[in-house]
């Protein structure tokens, strides 16, 4: 299963580090994504690391601002997130999946095959 931690409330333009971690199974097997959902909105992707860590996708909206990594030896990935706003606050979820769709730039849910628990991110302003 997965793990989503690291979420907090934090100020504008404050700094939070989310992990994902992995138990039962190895994260060397999969692309792992970060998806969010915030109240009445439909879940969103985030962001996106392949198995090997050489390609990467940000959405628009968190380009810039956050930063996804892997460390396949402690079998976790992290979220990075930096200048924080209002907008961020949502429920984080990580996905593990053999690889992720990007379709028309936007990361899509095709073939997850885990979902973490989600970790709750609150910006305030």
């Amino acid at each position: 299963q997965l793990q989503a931690f690291g979420g907090g409330l934090v100020q504008t333009g404050g700094s939070l580090r989310l992990s994902c971690a992995a138990s039962g199974f190895s994260l060397d097997d999969y692309a792992i994504g970060w998806f969010r959902q915030a109240p009445g909105k439909e879940r969103e992707g985030v962001s996106c690391i392949s198995i090997s860590g050489m390609n990467i996708h940000y959405e628009d909206t968190v380009e810039g601002r956050f930063t996804i990594s892997r460390d396949n030896a402690k079998n976790t990935v992290y979220l990075q997130m930096n200048s924080l706003k209002p907008e961020d606050s949502a429920v984080y979820y990580c996905a593990a999946a053999p690889q992720f769709t990007i379709g028309e730039g936007r990361l899509t849910e095709f073939g997850v095959d885990y979902w973490g628990n989600g970790t709750q991110v609150t910006v305030s302003s």
